[in-house]
């Protein structure tokens, strides 16, 4: 029994419950503060609780303002990987950057921050979108023996969507819950 129990862990990922991201925020998600309750109600039946956090420096590479003539949404290419341009947005140490206020914190194991290098982005919760650096969630999950994660959070159409795919990669069973997330479609 012991050794079916080590593989069992589950633990949920909280994707980007920022303030930026709320409505109101820099880079708002339609209904995004929705999120929060559903959250909130999930923790208590996880073993194990995460959250990411966008965590940019004010230079950062993906914010069209650091990149005169471009606008949101555009695309540009910076070291052979691809970056979709944003509105400034979680800037490392603003108020922007905080967790959602309704945002029940106790239960939270593990902040991974994501985005933190100038020169790359991060919508994963495990790697930057070049792969090159890991945030060492993976590791960590391993450590307790993680065999199941489930994700909410924001955007469903980048960073959670990033994440599921690069759990899946890593042999990770996923279930996004999807009315625990929300999409930002830039292109709206």
């Amino acid at each position: 029994c012991a050794a079916a129990d080590a593989s069992n862990h589950r633990a949920l990922v909280l994707v980007d419950l920022q303030r930026d991201f709320m409505p109101g925020g820099a880079l708002a998600v339609a209904h995004g503060d929705e999120v929060v309750a559903v959250a909130n109600r999930l923790q208590p039946a996880f073993d194990l609780v995460v959250a990411t956090r966008d965590w940019h420096p004010a230079d950062h590479v993906s914010f069209a303002a650091n990149h005169p003539g471009r606008r949101i949404g555009d695309a540009i290419e910076i070291g052979g990987v691809e970056h979709l341009l944003w509105p400034v947005h979680c800037v490392q140490d603003t108020e922007g950057a905080k967790l959602a206020a309704d945002l029940d914190a106790a239960r939270i194991a593990l902040f991974v921050d994501k985005g933190t290098g100038r020169r790359v982005d991060s919508y994963s919760a495990f790697f930057d979108n070049a792969r090159q650096r890991s945030t060492g969630l993976a590791d960590w999950l391993r450590e307790r023996r993680v065999a199941e994660i489930y994700i909410a959070g924001l955007a469903t159409d980048y960073c959670v969507a990033a994440t599921a795919a690069d759990a899946l990669d890593l042999g990770l069973r996923v279930v996004v819950v999807t009315d625990g997330c929300r999409a930002v479609d830039l292109r709206a």
